[in-house]
Protein backbone atom coordinates (compact mmCIF):
# COMPACT_ATOMS: atom_id res chain seq x y z
CA UNK A 1 0.00 0.00 0.00
CA UNK A 2 2.70 2.53 1.07
CA UNK A 3 4.48 1.69 -2.67
CA UNK A 4 1.30 2.75 -4.14
CA UNK A 5 1.34 5.96 -2.24
CA UNK A 6 4.58 6.90 -2.84
CA UNK A 7 4.03 5.66 -6.31
CA UNK A 8 1.00 8.06 -6.91
CA UNK A 9 2.84 10.88 -5.26
CA UNK A 10 6.04 10.75 -7.65
CA UNK A 11 3.41 10.55 -10.68
CA UNK A 12 1.76 13.57 -9.59
CA UNK A 13 5.03 15.53 -9.07
CA UNK A 14 6.10 14.85 -12.39
CA UNK A 15 3.14 15.43 -13.78
CA UNK A 16 3.12 18.73 -12.39
CA UNK A 17 6.65 19.53 -12.91
CA UNK A 18 5.76 18.97 -16.73
CA UNK A 19 3.06 21.26 -16.63
CA UNK A 20 5.18 24.08 -15.02
CA UNK A 21 8.12 23.26 -16.87
CA UNK A 22 5.93 23.62 -20.14
CA UNK A 23 4.37 27.08 -19.11
CA UNK A 24 7.94 28.29 -18.43
CA UNK A 25 9.35 26.88 -22.39
CA UNK A 26 6.54 28.42 -23.68
CA UNK A 27 6.87 31.93 -21.77
CA UNK A 28 10.27 31.94 -22.71
CA UNK A 29 9.63 31.32 -26.28
CA UNK A 30 7.22 34.29 -26.23
CA UNK A 31 3.80 32.26 -26.61
CA UNK A 32 2.35 32.79 -23.22
CA UNK A 33 -1.34 34.20 -23.63
CA UNK A 34 -1.62 37.79 -23.63
CA UNK A 35 -3.26 39.32 -20.12
CA UNK A 36 -7.29 39.11 -20.31
CA UNK A 37 -7.61 43.16 -19.84
CA UNK A 38 -4.48 45.77 -20.62
CA UNK A 39 -4.14 47.77 -17.34
CA UNK A 40 -4.93 45.00 -14.99
CA UNK A 41 -2.74 42.93 -12.69
CA UNK A 42 -2.57 39.69 -14.14
CA UNK A 43 -1.14 36.63 -12.06
CA UNK A 44 0.68 34.52 -14.64
CA UNK A 45 2.31 31.63 -12.30
CA UNK A 46 2.06 31.14 -8.69
CA UNK A 47 3.78 27.67 -7.55
CA UNK A 48 5.56 25.83 -4.61
CA UNK A 49 8.88 24.59 -4.77
CA UNK A 50 12.06 23.49 -3.04
CA UNK A 51 14.14 26.80 -4.09
CA UNK A 52 14.24 30.19 -6.30
CA UNK A 53 17.23 29.96 -8.09
CA UNK A 54 17.63 32.99 -10.61
CA UNK A 55 13.97 34.16 -10.76
CA UNK A 56 13.02 30.22 -11.28
CA UNK A 57 11.07 28.03 -9.66
CA UNK A 58 12.91 24.55 -8.69
CA UNK A 59 11.80 21.24 -8.04
CA UNK A 60 8.14 22.49 -7.72
CA UNK A 61 5.59 20.53 -6.57
CA UNK A 62 2.62 19.76 -3.92
CA UNK A 63 4.38 17.19 -1.53
CA UNK A 64 7.83 18.22 0.19
CA UNK A 65 9.97 16.87 3.11
CA UNK A 66 10.34 18.50 6.04
CA UNK A 67 14.21 17.62 5.61
CA UNK A 68 14.55 20.12 2.79
CA UNK A 69 14.41 22.89 5.68
CA UNK A 70 12.67 25.57 3.32
CA UNK A 71 9.86 25.90 0.97
CA UNK A 72 9.17 28.61 -0.94
CA UNK A 73 6.00 30.43 -2.56
CA UNK A 74 6.88 31.96 -6.17
CA UNK A 75 4.68 33.95 -7.56
CA UNK A 76 4.84 36.24 -11.61
CA UNK A 77 2.88 39.15 -12.50
CA UNK A 78 2.70 40.55 -16.34
CA UNK A 79 1.70 42.97 -16.60
CA UNK A 80 2.23 45.34 -13.50
CA UNK A 81 -0.04 48.48 -14.38
CA UNK A 82 1.20 50.38 -10.99
CA UNK A 83 2.95 49.78 -8.35
CA UNK A 84 1.52 48.05 -6.13
CA UNK A 85 2.01 44.91 -3.57
CA UNK A 86 0.16 41.71 -2.96
CA UNK A 87 0.28 39.19 -0.03
CA UNK A 88 1.31 35.91 0.67
CA UNK A 89 -0.79 34.21 3.75
CA UNK A 90 0.59 31.03 4.56
CA UNK A 91 -1.88 28.71 6.49
CA UNK A 92 -1.36 25.85 8.37
CA UNK A 93 -4.17 23.42 8.78
CA UNK A 94 -6.54 26.40 8.01
CA UNK A 95 -4.72 28.20 10.73
CA UNK A 96 -3.21 31.91 9.45
CA UNK A 97 0.67 31.49 10.38
CA UNK A 98 2.25 34.62 8.26
CA UNK A 99 1.51 37.54 6.58
CA UNK A 100 3.75 39.03 4.15
CA UNK A 101 3.29 41.97 2.14
CA UNK A 102 5.33 41.59 -0.47
CA UNK A 103 5.95 44.54 -3.34
CA UNK A 104 5.28 44.36 -7.19
CA UNK A 105 6.74 47.03 -9.62
CA UNK A 106 6.07 47.90 -13.12
CA UNK A 107 5.84 46.49 -15.80
CA UNK A 108 6.31 42.81 -14.69
CA UNK A 109 7.55 41.72 -11.34
CA UNK A 110 8.18 38.39 -9.28
CA UNK A 111 8.27 37.53 -5.88
CA UNK A 112 8.98 34.79 -3.44
CA UNK A 113 8.05 34.25 0.06
CA UNK A 114 9.66 31.09 2.06
CA UNK A 115 9.67 29.57 5.37
CA UNK A 116 11.63 27.13 7.47
CA UNK A 117 10.62 23.94 7.84
CA UNK A 118 10.15 22.49 11.34
CA UNK A 119 8.90 18.65 11.99
CA UNK A 120 5.91 20.43 13.53
CA UNK A 121 5.04 21.76 10.38
CA UNK A 122 4.08 18.13 9.10
CA UNK A 123 0.60 18.14 7.27
CA UNK A 124 -1.83 20.37 5.06
CA UNK A 125 -0.82 23.24 4.38
CA UNK A 126 -1.87 26.53 1.67
CA UNK A 127 -0.72 29.99 0.47
CA UNK A 128 -3.48 32.57 -0.38
CA UNK A 129 -2.35 34.90 -2.87
CA UNK A 130 -4.22 37.96 -2.30
CA UNK A 131 -3.83 41.68 -3.98
CA UNK A 132 -4.04 44.91 -2.13
CA UNK A 133 -7.77 44.82 -1.81
CA UNK A 134 -7.91 41.39 -0.44
CA UNK A 135 -8.90 39.57 -3.87
CA UNK A 136 -7.99 36.28 -3.55
CA UNK A 137 -5.78 35.40 -7.14
CA UNK A 138 -4.69 32.12 -6.05
CA UNK A 139 -4.35 29.47 -3.76
CA UNK A 140 -1.82 27.01 -3.85
CA UNK A 141 -2.55 24.06 -1.65
CA UNK A 142 0.96 21.72 -0.26
CA UNK A 143 1.72 18.94 2.03
CA UNK A 144 4.61 18.60 4.40
CA UNK A 145 5.51 15.31 5.12
CA UNK A 146 8.44 13.12 6.82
Amino acid sequence: MRLRITTLVFLLFVCLDLSFSAQIRSQENGTHTPPPAPGKLTLVAAVMCEKVDEYTPRNPGIVFSVNIGKISCFTSFDPVPEDTFIYHKWFYRDELTTRLKLSLKTPRWSTLSSIQLREADKGPWRVEVTDSDGNTLQTLRFSITD
